[in-house]
């Protein structure tokens, strides 16, 4: 026990140490990038505002949320503080301007976040096809996948083409040098994720699991996490020239053997950085490299970071 205790102890000072190490970063270099001075009028629209016949898909900055599906999941005040990871509905992410939904599903087609179950993902598609009908030009890249521990939904990939249907838009390399005009009125990325089933297969109406990548680092240190996205981004090629989705989580996870084990106050050590994680991947020379950028509990002030950097990409036609 003593020994545990410890521990804690030690963790606790470390997480103290990365919190205040993040606040004397911004405080000595700020957060201004090309575009942070951007503030879209409407975020519901933003991508059409942009110029759909001169948006190209590899400029957009994709702002995404990180378990998309969480904002009703567990029981309120026992279970949920333990797996919540969004305020909003998808349909209320979406008219936000989130671009990019992460939706965790098992074996009977419900959403589900480790053990906890939700609603079925019935109503995340619905809330998808009503954005998608409201608006006339916005693109959504929808990202399913079977929870870690859990059965793939048998059949689940017809049954996504089924409910998609002409919204979705083929897997395809080339897209991403396309404008948004050019791939209109297909207006959904649809990856499918399966932990055992056969995984979509090129050119077909779903994407596969390495059409959208990460690298994962499952930590509550703010600064370690802020530190290995920059890493990992400085590894990957420019946007413009891959052929699939690189996402960078600006998240942090409880960690079950740690006394903080809610998600909000964890994942708060590092989500008001968004600003700061573009500006310094600007520093760095690796800002061509950002294309998804995802967090928890999402606000406009993230959404507007995005669209900004998003209009100096277009700007400048990187």
């Amino acid at each position: 026990m003593g020994g545990q205790c410890s521990k804690q102890v030690q963790h606790c000072k470390a997480v103290a140490y990365e919190k205040r190490a993040l606040r004397d970063l911004l405080d000595s270099c700020g957060a201004a990038f090309p575009g942070s001075d951007h503030f879209p009028a409407d975020r519901k629209s933003w991508m059409s505002a942009l110029g759909l016949g001169e948006l190209r898909l590899h400029q957009i900055v994709w702002p995404g949320t990180h378990d998309s599906a969480t904002d009703s999941i567990g029981i309120p005040c026992i279970t949920r503080p333990f797996a919540q990871c969004q305020s909003f509905s998808v349909y209320g992410q979406l008219c936000l301007g989130a671009r990019l939904l992460d939706v965790r599903v098992q074996k009977d087609r419900r959403v589900c976040h480790g053990s906890l179950v939700s609603y079925p993902v019935d109503r995340v598609l619905d809330d998808v096809k009503r954005f998608l009908e409201e608006t006339k030009h916005e693109l959504v890249v929808l990202e399913l996948r079977t929870e870690f521990g859990h059965e793939d939904p048998p059949d689940f990939d017809k049954f996504l083409v089924e409910r998609l249907g002409d919204f979705l838009i083929p897997h395809d390399e080339a897209v991403f040098a396309k404008t948004v005009a050019e791939v209109l009125p297909r207006r959904v990325v649809c990856v499918w994720k399966p932990r055992k089933a056969a995984p979509p297969a090129a050119g077909g109406p779903l994407w596969g699991p390495q059409c959208l990548r990460d690298h994962w680092i499952d930590t509550d240190l703010p600064m370690t996490k802020f530190e290995n996205n920059l890493r990992r981004l400085g590894e990957q090629n420019p946007a413009a020239e891959r052929g699939y989705f690189y996402r960078v989580e600006n998240t942090a996870t409880p960690q079950a053997d740690n006394p903080v084990v809610c998600v909000r106050p964890v994942t708060g050590r590092i989500r008001q950085y968004a600003r700061l994680f573009i500006s310094q991947a600007f520093k760095k020379g690796i800002a061509d490299r950002l294309q998804v950028l995802s967090a928890d509990f999402i606000d406009g002030d993230f959404i507007d970071a995005c669209v900004g950097l998003t209009l100096a990409r277009m700007q400048r036609k990187a």
